[in-house]
């Protein structure tokens, strides 16, 4: 069994942006001492929320980046909002669309989750 997961996030919305990332901490803790990937997929208005500068949830952002989680944001979106990739959060990467790497993401075999 794949324990890989991805999560999709899309709206800004602060709230839900801190559901999933308490649902990926929760996520790991549960699945200690198991080999498996997590990522999280971000598009659409919700690219504003990782901003270095002024994103409330950017620390443990970091802390999860640390423990292997992987945030991947939709270039088409930076776009469109106006972002620059050096103005995020530290280690974030930069995907041509999200979308599509959510597809491509599935189609390996990784869990779909929309918090």
């Amino acid at each position: 069994m794949s324990y890989s997961i991805v999560f999709h996030v899309d709206l800004f919305d602060d709230t839900r942006l801190g559901l999933a990332l308490t649902n990926i901490d929760n996520y790991l803790n549960a699945l200690s001492g198991k080999e498996f990937e997590t990522v999280m997929v971000v598009n659409g208005p919700a690219v504003q929320l990782f901003k270095a500068d002024g994103g409330a949830h950017a620390e443990q952002i970091t802390r999860l980046q640390q423990r292997g989680v992987s945030f991947r944001l939709c270039a088409n979106a930076l776009r469109k909002f106006d972002i620059a990739e050096a103005a995020l959060v530290p280690g974030c990467a930069v995907v041509p669309a999200g979308i599509v790497e959510i597809v491509e993401l599935q189609q390996k075999g990784f869990a779909y989750v929309k918090p």
